[in-house]
């Protein structure tokens, strides 16, 4: 394993603990005690993960999380928190972070999330672009396109398509979405698969007659390729 890390936490023993944590996986981190220098840091430096807590002095955990995304940034972050009802963790991952810790938390658990979020980073790359039909998704550029139209997607409506064209034809549960899309290993008791299909079809729908996105009671949902 290995890598650099930043770790973006205004908690001095919490930041040495979680610093020595990553050591014993033979990153080498460096921390950031203020919200506002990690965010610069983090957009600035090349690392292979992100620790951040939630709250910061001078800005946000999530703020932070949302700016790298919008920046297209996609180091994988860790967010650590105090808050860990399932709303907080929802709305951590709906930013954009790609795990979400609640404190205090298990150093062993720690440790085998950030095991899992490496797994992911050097898993074999994906093509450039994905071909489903007439759907055309570009990886780099995260631009989808329909019959050359231009179809604008949220960060996670993103996601979400690129997961149902790398099994296109094939009907995802929505267990399986919520772990790849959402990084959520149990059911959060919402609607918020449903909701991101609704409004991912709606976009990919309008205009077409044939519909792109299809769903089957007990199934999940699918891209179909069509004929």
């Amino acid at each position: 394993m290995g890598g650099t890390a930043l770790i973006i936490e205004d908690d001095p023993r919490m930041a040495d603990h979680v610093a020595g944590l990553l050591r014993g996986l033979d990153y080498a981190a460096v921390i950031e005690a203020d919200g506002a220098r990690g965010l610069r840091r983090a957009a600035a430096e090349p690392f292979d993960i992100v620790v951040v807590d939630r709250m910061l002095p001078s800005l946000d955990g999530l703020d932070i999380i949302r700016r790298l995304r919008q920046l297209e940034i996609a180091t994988p972050v860790l967010a650590l928190s105090a808050l860990g009802r399932t709303a907080d963790k929802v709305e951590g991952l709906e930013t954009g972070a790609d795990d979400y810790l609640p404190k205090p938390f298990a150093d062993e658990e720690f440790v085998a999330r950030v095991r899992s979020l490496a797994r992911r980073a050097r898993a074999e790359p994906h093509p450039e672009v994905l071909l489903v039909g007439d759907i055309e998704i570009r990886i780099k550029a995260r631009t989808v396109h329909r019959a050359g139209k231009h179809i604008p997607t949220s960060r996670k409506e993103f996601e979400l398509i690129r997961c149902l064209a790398e099994h296109a034809g094939h009907f995802l549960p929505r267990s399986f979405l919520l772990e790849r899309v959402w990084s959520l290993r149990f059911d959060p008791q919402t609607n918020v698969v449903d909701v991101h299909v609704s409004r991912l079809r709606r976009k990919l729908d309008e205009g077409f007659e044939r519909e792109a996105l299809v769903s089957a009671r007990g199934e999940g949902y699918k891209l179909d390729p069509g004929a």
